[in-house]
Formats: structure tokens, C-alpha cells, sequence
């Protein structure tokens, strides 16, 4: 470890500071080299007290800012993001692994979410019921929330943040961000940008740490909203302390996404879209493929291709290689977390076709793509989330046994199937356990303008991240009744104004 590697700062206090826990941190490292590229610090109850308060304080003003005025902020945030949209794909690259297609591809989500953030004024606005009842008149109309909170994962370190707070922010609500430790440098750089794009002192804040930080925020009395993307353990955690707090909480947590390939599949392109579902950003999405539901013969022709194509793939350190196809894992323990389930498939009755742990690491965490035939739904390899580039193919006789199979899965991320065969499409898109469904599509993630709907045990709350759903999240509304009655021409009271 590099002793002098840098502890990065936090914003809080409406300036840039370091932790009140000066003694403790964590390493940052390049995914591609090994090497210790920073420290965050494992930030305190102290730290979360003053982020808080620079947000409460911020947060009067800011909400009665008018909409339009705090969308402008959003315009000049995008033009900023555009500006510097190698750099922050680049620091995506060094501190998470991705390749650098995959970072640009995600600064590209990113970025249509503070698009989508821009016109949030247009759906701000309320509705009226005029005489909804004699001489009443009714309304409703959004308002702001409060101090909002951001807990993100380390899979997505530009892409995540920009789903929450870009919205919460827009809609009138302060806002405190909480980056994973091992990826704090993407998001430093987001706020930065963002103060450069004009939004006043106080309205964005940023502390960094691990489970305290995370419990403090949870807890603390001023907080009134969560957003959380992470495994579903935490997830399930944040929501029920949130929620006991009188807290809205919205918690993204894990997946199991199953793939259909039905017989009449053309199994070169479906091949091709389940390897990069699977292996896509190493596998390390909620969002991955990473189960192969094989109906009747589709099974060995399958298997055979998805071999031919993870074979093929160019493995490599992506920390300025632009050609590699697919990159390290996040750490050393993460990868022999993964090679782990490698380990074991021979001994429960799997078949390891392709076999990422041939790939040579060297200083890296990579661990190549590997594709497990004859998996099981006793397995660990169905069971359990993988979070890497494994691939479990699972034959089933029918799609009938297929469906039955998403149905008995405890998660409810996303899902697809292909197929020539419309009616096989729409029972699949009808009946399958999934919030976010696919039709010859190998990732199913909505873009910004949709909501991210998962079910089960992927998600806990109510609304979800993105789209209208999150403008509502990130507002309650306010229904008014109104009735005036006409005024005695005698009365005293009569406004200056009527004739006489």
C-alpha cells in the first residue's frame, strides 16, 4: 500500500473538508494496476451532523426558488458534464475497472438523467377541479420533500448519483450524497461540476464512510428521504430503519435476471446479447444476465456459442487500454469471491465450459468471463448473487418450466427472452416475475425518461428510482379546497375596488 496515497474530502459546511475522523480510512485502488490510488475516510456521526445542517439551513431558500430558475442550474450542469465527458469516462475507467466503451456508455445514462432533470417543471405542475362542488373549487400541487440523502454503490460511481440527485435537487429539495468508499472519486468530481453550474452553497453536500455514516443518516431526525441502490441485504436494512424513522425510502437491492432462449432463437445474436449481458461491466450490475434458461434443443447449440463468444473476448486491464472488451473486478476479495463458485460447480454436479480463472490477473482483479452448463435451481449458482462475469445456463423442457422457474426466484429484477414466436414473447412479458422485462433485448434497463421497476426482493418501497416516479418521490402534494363567497354590496367589508 502507498501510505501517501491522498484521503479525499467531503463537502459539508458549505466547503471542502476533510472527515472529523482523521484517523481512520480505506483504500481506493485501480482495478487495473492494484495500486492504491486514494483513501476515504471512515467518516463520523460529527461529519453526517454537519452535512445535515448545511443542507436544512439551504434548504428554505432553495425551495422557494422558482422551478424554471432551479432547472437552469440543471442546463448548465449538462453543458458541463458535455464539456468534460472524457474525464469523468477516464476516472469511471480508473477507479471502477470498466472499460472505457462501458464508462462512456454510463456518463451517457448519467447525463440523460440531468436531461430529464431539466424539464422536471413541467411535471411540477398540479391539477384543478373547478365547482367540484357549489362555489368550491380544488387544487393540488407538488412541494419539496426536505433534506434528501443518496447511498450508492460502487458498480456505477457516475451513473447512480446522477439518478437521484439531479431530480431531487430540481424539485426543490437539498441534498446529501453518500458514495461508496471504494469509489469516492467520480462523485467528488460530479459535485464539483455541480457548483460550478451555479447551485448555491448549502444544496449539495457530500460525506463519505461506511456502515455508521450510513446508520447516522438513517436516523437522523432532519433527514425526511433515502434513495439506495446496493445488495439486498442493506437494501431490506435501509428500508425498515428508514421507513420506522417516518423516512420515504426507495432501495434498489439485488438481482438473479433471467435470460429465455427459446428453439427458434437465432442463437449467433442471441448468443452475442447474453454475453454481453452477462460479462458486460464484469458482470457487476444489478441489471446482468445471469441466468441462461435454455427451452428443449436450444440447449447445446446454446452453450456451444456462448463458449465460442466468451472465448473470444479480449480480456485486459482497462486503465489506458482502449481495446479491452471487458475488465477487472472492483478487488482482490471480490474476485476470489467470484472464482469461488468456480471452485466448487464440479463438486454439485455443474459443468464449467469456459473457465475465467485461466485468464492470468497479473497486478489487476481481473477475472475472465465464464460460462456453467448444467446448472441447477439447488445450486449456489442459481441461488445466490454472483455479481461477476458468470454465466449459470439452466435447460428447461418448456417455457412453461421456465416461467415456473422466474416464479420461484426471490428477486424480480429484470428479465428476457428470445424468440421469433410472438405469442411465446407475450406470455413471457405477461407472466414472467420481472419488473423490467425484454423482448430480444439483452439488458432491460429503462432509460431516464422511465421508472427502474423492480420487484420482489430487488426493491423495497414504493416509487421507484427514475422517471415520474421519482419526480414523485421527491415531492408530497398538497390538495387545496376553495370557496369565496360574494360579498354584501352593505358591507363594510366590501373591497375598494366594486362600484357603488
Amino acid at each position: 500500500m502507498q501510505p501517501d496515497a491522498p484521503i479525499v474530502k467531503m463537502l459539508a459546511g458549505c466547503q471542502w473538508q476533510p472527515s472529523r475522523n482523521k484517523d481512520e480510512s480505506t483504500a481506493v485502488f485501480n482495478p487495473s494496476t492494484g495500486k492504491v490510488i486514494a483513501r476515504t475516510p471512515v467518516g463520523c456521526d460529527a461529519d453526517v451532523d454537519l452535512a445535515v445542517a448545511s443542507a436544512r439551513d439551504a434548504l428554505p431558500a432553495w425551495s422557494e426558488t422558482p422551478a424554471v430558475v432551479r432547472a437552469r442550474v440543471m442546463f448548465a450542469y449538462r453543458q458541463l458534464i458535455e464539456k468534460h465527458f472524457d474525464e469523468l469516462a477516464r476516472l469511471v475507467t480508473r477507479e471502477h475497472g470498466k472499460t472505457y466503451g462501458e464508462a462512456k456508455a454510463e456518463v451517457q445514462r448519467g447525463l440523460e438523467m440531468v436531461e430529464f432533470a431539466a424539464g422536471v417543471p413541467a411535471l411540477l405542475m398540479g391539477q384543478t377541479f373547478p365547482q367540484i362542488a357549489e362555489s368550491v373549487d380544488g387544487e393540488t400541487n407538488r412541494h419539496p420533500v426536505g433534506v434528501c440523502v443518496g447511498i450508492t454503490p460502487y458498480n456505477f460511481p457516475n451513473m447512480v448519483p446522477l439518478w437521484m440527485f439531479p431530480i431531487a435537487i430540481t424539485c426543490g429539495n437539498t441534498f446529501i450524497l453518500k458514495p461508496s468508499e471504494k469509489v469516492p472519486l467520480s462523485a467528488i468530481r460530479l459535485v464539483e461540476l455541480l457548483q460550478e453550474a451555479g447551485l448555491p452553497e448549502g444544496v449539495m453536500n457530500l460525506v463519505h464512510g461506511g456502515k455508521d455514516v450510513v446508520n447516522a443518516l438513517l436516523r437522523h431526525d432532519d433527514v425526511a428521504a433515502i434513495s439506495f441502490v446496493g445488495s439486498t441485504s442493506v437494501a431490506k436494512y435501509v428500508y425498515e430503519v428508514g421507513s420506522a424513522g417516518g423516512k420515504r425510502v426507495q432501495a434498489a437491492g439485488g438481482a438473479k435476471n433471467h435470460l429465455i432462449i427459446m428453439p427458434d432463437a437465432d442463437m449467433v445474436q442471441s448468443s452475442k446479447a447474453l454475453a454481453a449481458s452477462a460479462f458486460g461491466c464484469a458482470g457487476q450490475r444489478c441489471m446482468a444476465g445471469s441466468v441462461a434458461l435454455a427451452v428443449g434443443d436450444a440447449g447445446d447449440p446454446l452453450v456451444s456459442q456462448l463458449a465460442e463468444v466468451a472465448d473470444a473476448m479480449a480480456v485486459a486491464p482497462t486503465d489506458g487500454n482502449d481495446q479491452s472488451q471487458m475488465g477487472p473486478v472492483i478487488s482482490q476479495d471480490h474476485r476470489d469471491r467470484v472464482a469461488g463458485y468456480l471452485d466448487t460447480a464440479g463438486q454439485v454436479g455443474a459443468e464449467v465450459v469456459v473457465d475465467g480463472r485461466k485468464v492470468d490477473p497479473g497486478d489487476s482483479f481481473l477475472l475472465g468471463p465464464s460460462v456453467v452448463d448444467k446448472v441447477t435451481t439447488e445450486m449456489p449458482l442459481w441461488t445466490e448473487e454472483i455479481f461477476g462475469p458468470v454465466l449459470s445456463v439452466v435447460r428447461t423442457n418448456s417455457l412453461d418450466e421456465a416461467i415456473a422457474i422466474g416464479k420461484s426466484c426471490r428477486y424480480g429484477n429484470g428479465a428476457s427472452i428470445f424468440t421469433r414466436d410472438g405469442y411465446a414473447a407475450r406470455r413471457f412479458k405477461r407472466e414472467f416475475n420481472a419488473g423490467m422485462i425484454g423482448v430480444n433485448v439483452g439488458v432491460p434497463a429503462p432509460m431516464a425518461w422511465l421508472p427502474f421497476t423492480g420487484w420482489n426482493q430487488s426493491f423495497f418501497g414504493d416509487l421507484h428510482i427514475q422517471g415520474t416516479e421519482g419526480v414523485h418521490f421527491y415531492t408530497r402534494q398538497k390538495m387545496t379546497l376553495t370557496r369565496w363567497f360574494e360579498s354584501s354590496t352593505e358591507s363594510h367589508h366590501d373591497p375598494v375596488w366594486k362600484e357603488k
